[in-house]
Formats: C-alpha cells, structure tokens, sequence
C-alpha cells in the first residue's frame, strides 16, 4: 500500500516539477549564488548555531512548497506530542522522551499517567553524588587506589553518543580519568585495552537496555574473568547502566552502583541519560556534564517553538527530504572542520540510518518513496585527501561542512604562508563549500568541475559543553523531523534483530564443536558450513570446481 498523506500532496507533485526545473543550466549553483542577499534569505542563527544553506540547491519556490509540506504534516505539533509523552513509538507502544533527561523545567512530564521528572532528577543527583565520591576519593577501588581509568563496555547506542562527546571535550577531562571504549566483541579490542590498564585502578561500566545483547555479555565475562584473574573483586570495579528489571538490574550480581534507563529512551538518543551521564561525569565531572546537558535543552526548546520558517532542525530536515526524494542524492556526508569532532559522523551514522532506515510507515503501509540515507564523514582537512575526488568530480553527495569558530587551544604566532593552523583549517572550510557549488570550467577534461554539488554550512562558537550539547540535539531533533516527514518511526530498529537471530543458529553449533570436537556442522546452507569449518582449521581453503566435481 501507498503513502497518501505524503505523495498525495499538492506540495509534494509541485516540488517534482520544481526539481526538474533545477536541473536547467539557470538554477545551476554559481547562478542562484549570484543572487542579491543569497546568504540573508538561506541561513538561521539561533542558539549558538549558525545554519547556512545558501549553497543547497534550493530556491524561495522550492523552500515554500517544503514549508508547505511541514504545516500540512503537523511537523512541530507531532514534535510536541514526542515530547509531551505521547506513545509516537508505535510499533512498541512506548513514548520517546529523550528530551526528558535534560530538562530543568519545573513542568510536568506525563508517561502512562506519571511524572516522570522526579525519578530523572533522582538519576542525575545519583550520578553527581557517585561521581564526585570517585573523584573525591572517597570510592576506590578494592585494594584502596583511587580509579585512573574508566572502560564503557556497550555497542551501538551504548557508547557511540558518548564516544562523540567525550572526544569533542576531551581537553576539559581534568579529572585525572582516562575514558576507553570497548564495544566489538573482537577479543583484540579486549586485549589491546587489557595491555592499557592496570586492574586495580580501572573501573568497569557496563551499559545494556535489555541486557540480552550477546557482545555486550561476551565483554562483560571477559572482563570480570580479567578481574578475578588479578585478584581484583568485580563487585567494587563493576557498574551498570540498564533500564529496571532487567536482567542487569539485579541486586544479587555483584555491582558497586546500579543505574536505570528508561523503555522511553531509545539507544541513540541515550547520551543525556544514564548511558552518557554516568561515564562522562566521571570523565569531565558532573558540572560539565550538567552544561552539555543544558546546551541540548536550549535546541530542544527551539525545534519545539521556533516557527517553522526560522526552525533549523526542521529546515535542515526539509532539505534532506528534499535531497533524497526529489534530486535523488543516495549519501550524505558530515564533515567537521575539528579534530574534536572526529567521532561525530559515525554517532550521526547510527543516529540517522538506524532511525529512517525503514520501509514501512508507522501504520504499516508500504513507503512508495525511499527514506534515509547513507551518512559517512571524516574531519576536514583529511577527508578532502581521502574521498574529495568523488566529491567535486565522481558521484555527488550533499555535505555537511561543521566549523568552530575558537578552537580550544590558543593560536599562538607561527605561521606557515603568512596565516595561524585555524586559519588554515578555515581557509578550507570556506573554499571546498564554494567550490562544490561553482565548480570550474576547463579545457582540459581532467581538471574541469561540474560543480553545482550542495551543501550546508554549520557553524559553532567553540568546543564547549554548552555547544556540543546543542550540535547533539540538532542532529536528533532533524532525524526525529525528518522521520515525522516520511511518516515512519524513529524509535525502532528491527532491521538489527535478523541477523542477530541467524547468529544465534550459529552461536549454538559452535558451542556444540566446543564440547564435542568431533561434532559435525550440519547447516544447511554449505557457504555457513564452509566457514564455520574454517573457523575451527584456523586456514582458508576453499575447493576448486576441478577438485569438487571429482568427488
């Protein structure tokens, strides 16, 4: 079944003929940009963030129609509802109240009846007291030495969010804490962090919602036989972060804390919660924690109540949809121009393709439109030496260029060709927006650019908490937009459960071969059989077709 509400609108069939018309050499990028007060007309400015997207291909038709678009799909008033407490999670019958976590409204906030605010209140001055005991050192470890280093076990939404902010504030971490990420069950991600640590002096997070995920478990054994190993009691270098009743939230696992998640908070949207606040406190302390966390209210506040025509999430949501259903762009690339945030394109990778990665409405209709799409990035200047190839001449992608406008450490007076390294960094991030858009023309085949290749333009004060809290929820609240555009959930991923479920068939015949090495694989697809025979060979050998059909 079709998406009538979405395609059927008049907006929608208009916006086809205007991206045909964008097509035309008049509306190619170096023109619109030679249009009196270009800038003024495409970019916002609200809440430390700067959103310029005068080098979309856009213009004031297109930005009505998608406008009208937003009005007619009750954008901001299905945001609302999100955060009011709505059940808008349909498919689990659950609200999505991220926002929640860092709220210091003295409103309300209803789920299933209740006021949920007194209990994340009581979450945050748990996590403050614990925190502040660490430091202070009045919490040690077992054999009485303070804690030196901090290792997050939790895959996906459980450590990527937190692994963003801890790197773009990793020059305030003045706690004498050194914060590791241990997500992939490889045992070399295990063993390469062991080598790192001393076990007397490390504490151990272990962060699951359900607490079933077999990566985050098979971490989890391995950390607490490492433990034991050194003599070292689990039960005062262990905590966990996971939602009540789980099978994590039992007071009879030995555990120095217990901390609770919420069903209304979904793993990518986890960092303001538990999952972030409680390795980030320990890491930065809880004040600054606290900052990051009032910088997301404030984009919060503003997705919720700026007007559709001055609301950033929302317009860089519009455009998005825009770029993928209508110029037919497959990928988006997130480029910051800041080493501090190198781990923000994979959060966004998460956030974003496993939020509108989706196929079906939230009513269950088939989508007749493709939603999501391909998010990668790399800092800038490295990611113009890696893949800026394709980008001015291959397959084109739109971009999102993110400056800083005061870095954390303080230029001082060397130079190199007359300008400071940030001006140099600068220098880039004005110029490969610019030249994607205008593009070059050339005799010469090789060196002639199409141009005509969009973009947008964020830009922040600096690597505050304040700030990075705000670039976070922007990117939340877009996706959460975008998502209310196509009519889709947001909140559910079951397109991770299949293969997970495949791995458990294989998960059991392996356990098999451990206990009885002469037991034969039976799987009935021979590709599995051939590599779970490898696996245990230890060599690669596949047989050639002469070899096979002799047998």
């Amino acid at each position: 079944m079709q998406n009538p509400n979405l395609t059927s609108l008049s907006e929608w069939k208009e916006l086809k003929a205007q991206a045909r018309a964008m097509s035309l050499p008049k509306n190619h990028l170096r023109n619109l940009l030679n249009q009196k007060d270009r800038l003024e007309k495409f970019s916002l400015n609200a809440e430390g963030l700067f959103f310029d997207f005068s080098r979309q291909r856009v213009n004031e038709q297109v930005l009505a129609l998608l406008l009208g678009i937003a009005k007619k799909r009750k954008l901001r008033q299905n945001f609302n509802k999100m955060t009011s407490g709505k059940h808008v999670n349909l498919t689990e019958d659950r609200a999505a109240l991220h926002t929640a976590t860092r709220s210091f409204s003295k409103e309300s906030v209803i789920e299933n009846g209740k006021n949920i605010m007194p209990e994340i209140i009581r979450i945050r001055e748990q996590i403050k007291k614990f925190s502040r005991e660490v430091h202070s050192g009045k919490i040690t470890g077992s054999t009485g030495l303070p804690f030196k280093d901090v290792v997050v076990i939790g895959i996906g939404g459980s450590y990527l969010g937190t692994e963003f902010v801890a790197t773009a504030l990793q020059f305030l971490a003045d706690k004498g804490i050194t914060l590791h990420f241990l997500s992939n069950v490889d045992i070399d991600c295990f063993g390469g962090i062991a080598s790192r640590i001393l076990p007397e002096t490390t504490l151990w997070i272990v962060i699951s919602k359900s607490y079933t995920t077999a990566e985050t478990a098979a971490n989890e054994n391995q950390a607490i036989q490492f433990m034991k190993k050194n003599g070292i009691d689990p039960a005062r270098h262990l905590l966990r972060v996971t939602s009540q009743g789980s099978p994590g939230d039992d007071p009879s696992k030995p555990a120095l804390r217990i901390f609770h998640m919420f069903d209304y908070i979904g793993g990518r949207f986890s960092v303001t919660s538990a999952v972030g606040g409680v390795p980030l406190s320990l890491y930065l302390g809880y004040d600054r924690f606290e900052r990051f966390l009032r910088g997301a209210e404030k984009m919060d506040i503003h997705a919720k109540t700026a007007p559709e025509s001055r609301n950033i999430p929302l317009l860089a949501a519009l455009i998005s949809v825009w770029n993928n259903n209508f110029l037919h762009y497959p990928a988006q690339g997130i480029i910051p121009y800041s080493s501090a945030l190198s781990k923000l394109p994979p959060h966004i990778q998460q956030l974003a393709m496993e939020s509108c990665g989706k196929s079906v409405t939230q009513t269950g209709e088939i989508l007749n439109v493709p939603c999501g799409s391909i998010i990668f990035g790399e800092p800038g200047t490295n990611a113009q030496h890696s893949f800026f190839q394709l980008a001015h001449q291959g397959r084109p992608f739109p971009i999102d260029f993110i400056g800083v406008i005061h870095p954390h450490h303080r230029e001082n007076l060397i130079t190199s060709k007359g300008v400071t390294n940030h001006q140099e960094l600068w220098a880039n991030l004005i110029a490969q927006p610019q030249a994607l858009a205008r593009g070059r023309e050339d005799k010469n085949p090789a060196k002639f650019f199409p141009g005509n290749r969009p973009s947008s333009t964020l830009v922040i004060p600096d690597l505050s908490p304040e700030s990075i809290g705000g670039l976070l929820a922007f990117y939340e609240a877009k996706t959460v937009y975008e998502a209310f555009i196509w009519g889709i959930n947001p909140f559910d991923q079951y397109g991770v459960e299949l293969g997970k479920v495949m791995a458990s068939h294989l998960r059991e015949q392996m356990a098999q071969k451990n206990k009885d090495p002469d037991h034969l694989f039976e799987d009935p697809d021979p590709i599995s059989r051939f590599y779970l025979e490898t696996l245990f060979k230890k060599s690669v050998q596949p047989r050639s077709r002469s070899s096979a059909g002799k047998q």
